[in-house]
């Protein structure tokens, strides 16, 4: 049971970054003025409190085009907030750059 929750835990927290860096490259894309910090906002918005404390800070950056954004997360070990593996999983998220409406 514990190998099995172990699993569940690594499974989410892959769930948790991809989510965080779509989240992130669509604030970013579609921000008129200061995209990087809406990337950042938005990758942290969602996120459970044990993955936040734990967040590297995102790489948000337009490249052709696109907004990419990068999230890693620490995998907690069986309990989420209490400790953790030494890596990080990564999510990536792009979204086209909307154009300035002005």
């Amino acid at each position: 049971m514990i190998a099995l929750w172990q699993c569940a835990l690594i499974g989410y927290t892959f769930s948790l970054a991809g989510n965080s860096a779509d989240k992130a490259a669509h604030a970013g894309a579609i921000a008129q003025s200061m995209r990087g910090q809406a990337c950042r906002h938005a990758a942290k918005e969602n996120l459970p409190d044990a993955w936040e404390d734990e967040m590297k800070n995102p790489r948000c950056r337009t490249s052709g085009g696109m907004y990419k954004a990068e999230v890693k997360l620490k995998v907690p070990i069986l309990v989420p907030g209490v400790l953790n593996w030494p890596f990080h999983v990564k999510g990536n998220g792009a979204f086209p750059v909307e154009a300035d409406r002005r």
